[in-house]
């Protein structure tokens, strides 16, 4: 069964960064438009980041723009066939604290920002974020 693998995630104090990685060990969404989520305590999850199959655009959050880098290594040689999806998270804020989780979607669009809109997701990697 397909399924995307997160990492990265931790406790840092406001002003760190971190760097979260997201796996599709299958490839299976490897032409499709891949994004990051969050879910903060109590709130409903919200749209983070995304990115084009081929790294050629991407799109964010205005909560984010100019402190937070989507990435995809998206190799197709088949001695090192891979697809993941980093999210570089720099200067980071308390309201940042949340699950963050990355999704894939065969009918997305690089600025499709609901849930609904993705079909696959990880589990999530908890970022928590100190005063």
């Amino acid at each position: 069964q397909e399924q995307l693998d997160e990492s990265g995630g931790g406790l840092v104090q406001a002003g760190d960064s971190l760097r979260l990685s997201c796996n599709d060990p299958g490839r299976a969404f490897s032409n499709y438009i891949m994004g990051w989520f969050r879910q903060a305590p109590g709130k409903e999850r919200e749209f983070v980041a995304s990115i084009t199959w081929d790294s050629a655009r991407t799109y964010y959050a205005d909560s984010v723009k100019g402190r937070f880098t989507i990435s995809r290594d998206n190799a197709k040689n088949t001695d090192n066939a891979k697809n993941t999806v980093d999210l570089q998270v720099n200067s980071l804020k308390t309201e940042d604290t949340a699950v963050y989780c990355c999704a894939a979607g065969t009918n997305s669009s690089l600025y499709t920002t609901t849930e609904g809109g993705y079909d696959l997701w990880g589990q999530g990697t908890q970022v928590t974020v100190s005063s």
